[in-house]
């Protein structure tokens, strides 16, 4: 029987050639917003070891909006063309290359992991102008964010607009409206994280408005012919928080706007959640969001070998599965699959020694 994994999907103009998708992953190796020749080897590696689409790490639409000083960036136009460069290569591998655009929110100004990961302010490399839904830091040590007004709020959506033309002009097929994992736009829509009562507070209405404007926004920014997912984080893992129903809910609306695929995480909001972590653990809000919503989903979270990878597809618990550490470890995870699925996968002419004929 043909592996359901490695059948091409086809969304807009743009057929991914497999269901298996990188997931974005930080790399802290930019200089000033910038690609290295870091991104181009890290994400080239992954792109010629099979799979159907990459994303490109949690791309930052303000400097302020990044996790650390060494996050990618699409605020400048100077930022486009170190970017064109990798997804040229990416593209060229038979690839679809898409990025994830972010801000960090409360989250943002630490360090990289490597380094302690701490918050950093403007002495020592950060930034001081941290903002969100509510004054409410994300941990003790963490600075109290600057509550965001109507103009900052509008600032932030013509930011991702902006982002998005310039992913456009970097070469991205594919564009990701970053959601979850307590980031700003999750900010938003938690009600531990967001306490207004105007607008963008109070209701689920006004805590997913900033989500639904943004997404509307880049839609229209963003080419017809090519797709816009959004990653959500479905639960909180606290109770009062976001959860699945109200996940369910807006990805609904989300595909009324435009929305091509909903990209299935959980957690990030609070530092106290305790996340049951183990293999597939998040599938399930894929096949609920699926099912319930009538929308595409893609699932994550430590799908780690090919036979899960494919029943989730088989069994229509949700259209992609996007991988990360496994991609890491990894980079040709999707050869391997194909010779264990019995299904066809292009080899680069290159490695053709490296995996010879079943």
């Amino acid at each position: 029987m043909p592996s359901h994994l490695f059948k091409p999907l086809a969304q807009r103009g743009v057929t991914l050639r497999n269901r298996i998708v990188m997931s974005p992953m930080c790399q802290y190796s930019a200089d000033a917003g910038c690609a290295t020749d870091w991104h181009l080897v890290h994400l080239g590696s992954r792109a010629a070891g099979g799979p159907g689409a990459l994303l490109a790490e949690a791309t930052a639409v303000v400097p302020e909006g990044r996790i650390s000083p060494a996050d990618l960036g699409l605020w400048d136009d100077v930022q486009v063309e170190p970017l064109r460069r990798v997804f040229a290569f990416v593209a060229a591998q038979g690839c679809v290359p898409g990025i994830q655009l972010a801000h960090a929110g409360r989250k943002a100004s630490t360090l990289p992991p490597w380094q302690g990961g701490q918050p950093v302010d403007a002495g020592g490399g950060g930034w001081d102008d941290i903002v969100a839904p509510s004054a409410l830091p994300w941990g003790p040590g963490h600075a109290v964010p600057r509550e965001l007004d109507e103009a900052g709020i509008a600032d932030v959506i013509a930011a991702f607009a902006a982002a998005a033309r310039r992913a456009h002009a970097a070469g991205a097929q594919l564009v990701e409206v970053h959601a979850a994992h307590g980031y700003l736009l999750h900010q938003f829509l938690s009600p531990l994280t967001n306490h207004r009562r105007d607008r963008w507070g109070d209701s689920f209405a006004g805590r997913t408005r900033l989500l639904r404007e943004v997404v509307a926004a880049v839609r229209a920014a963003w080419p017809d012919n090519l797709p816009l997912w959004v990653r959500l984080s479905c639960t909180d893992w606290v109770e009062g928080g976001w959860d699945e129903d109200q996940s369910v809910a807006l990805a609904g609306e989300l595909a009324s706007l435009g929305c091509d695929l909903v990209d299935c995480s959980s957690g990030g909001s609070v530092p106290q959640a305790v996340v049951p972590a183990a293999p597939g653990y998040q599938v399930r809000f894929a096949e609920r969001l699926r099912r319930e919503a009538g929308v595409p989903t893609g699932a994550v979270g430590l799908i780690d070998e090919p036979a899960p990878a494919e029943a989730i597809v088989r069994d229509g618990r949700a259209d992609v599965v996007l991988l990360g550490r496994a991609l890491l470890r990894e980079p040709h995870w999707a050869l391997r699959a194909a010779r264990e699925l019995g299904a066809q996968a292009p080899v680069p002419l290159q490695y053709l020694r490296g995996f010879p004929a079943a």
